[in-house]
């Protein structure tokens, strides 16, 4: 099978002596305003604590500044333990940075929003606060649902139900990622509920109530807009970078998980989803775009990760921004018409 050509730049950014990024940098959240990007990585220190750390480059690989404080930090009990994977997109005049929020037990998605990428001002968790005995009952309305979504719940069942920790633990909920712009009026919201990709339409962010969640769960299998299928999604997907807009569709970074004998194997993934109805999937690549190769990718924090949370392009090279080994910020790219050509002639 013909592969697309990938260029890999290497790591740009590292790990540091500073307190909140001792651990690892990784996963980042990346816009380009004229030549210069804005990076804003999950930074994390020794005992697993994540804030956001923030650095500037000239064009796609130059880093030109780093801060050496968080940019964002936890300040909630709901995000105590950390902030982490950001991803960013610029919808109408703001700023939208989405997260996930962790307090040791449970990972939820919040947001903020910038006017001037200096200034970010946080709102409240978005995804739904359920219970995975709750959650059971309301996705069993759903048809033809991929037994997977039932993992978490089966897996609490066999640990027991009533216990303290399942009373406590909600649904993990990750990987939110917006559309660059509204959709329909809209707008439009991937996430990932354990093992597949969905996306959710609202106007207002207040109107993601529990009754709002309560009446999409019940109709989940209409959401889904990828669910795992190849060999080397044998685990499960989730977003990687927010959809960049093509003149033949939206074109999605995703990650996949691959379950081996040797553990876990995180790939970076393409697809192409309809632009008026991104629900519809049009094609995915058949392989892995990014994979583990190199001592960096394969050895770190945690071994075999390729996970790409941001994209951007420069004339005709998508540069995909990536964690590498849960430790360290790598790019590659790829030329941009290649892979369309592969994704719309599969």
């Amino acid at each position: 099978m013909e592969r697309i050509e990938v260029i890999r730049h290497g790591i740009i950014l590292d790990k540091t002596d500073n307190g909140f990024e001792n651990e690892g940098v990784f996963n980042p959240a990346c816009c380009r305003v004229g030549n210069r990007v804005h990076l804003f990585y999950r930074a994390v220190r020794k005992g697993n604590y994540s804030t956001i750390g923030y650095c500037q480059l000239d064009g796609p690989l130059e880093v030109i500044k780093r801060h050496n404080t968080p940019i964002l930090f936890p300040e909630k009990k709901y995000e105590s333990q950390g902030l982490e994977d950001p991803r960013i997109v610029k919808i109408e005049d703001n700023w939208y940075m989405t997260y996930s929020v962790y307090d040791k037990v449970n990972v939820m998605g919040a947001y903020a929003v910038s006017g001037d990428l200096k200034k970010f001002k946080k709102a409240n968790v978005i995804t739904p606060k359920f219970t995975y005995r709750e959650y059971k009952h309301l996705v069993e309305c759903s048809t033809n649902l991929n037994e997977k979504y039932y993992y978490h719940y089966n897996l609490f069942k066999r640990h027991g139900l009533g216990s303290e920790l399942s009373r406590k633990l909600y649904i993990w909920d990750k990987n939110l990622m917006l559309f660059p712009r509204k959709i329909n009026g809209k707008f439009a919201l991937l996430h990932r509920i354990y093992p597949g990709i969905q996306i959710v339409y609202f106007d207002d962010f207040r109107k993601l109530t529990a009754g709002f969640w309560e009446d999409y769960l019940m109709k989940l299998d209409q959401h889904i807009v990828m669910d795992p299928e190849l060999p080397h999604e044998s685990s499960h997907i989730g977003g990687g970078a927010p959809p960049i807009e093509t003149e033949h569709g939206w074109l999605l970074i995703y990650h996949a998980a691959e379950d081996t004998a040797a553990g876990f194997i995180y790939h970076a993934c393409a697809a192409l989803l309809d632009k008026n109805n991104p629900v519809r999937e049009i094609s995915r690549l058949k392989f892995p775009l990014i994979s583990p190769e190199q001592t960096w990718e394969k050895f770190g924090v945690v071994k075999n990760i390729i996970f790409p949370s941001g994209a951007l392009v420069f004339g005709e090279d998508l540069f995909i921004y990536y964690g590498a080994a849960d430790e360290r910020v790598a790019v590659a790219s790829v030329k941009l018409p290649e892979l369309l050509s592969h994704l719309l002639n599969p």
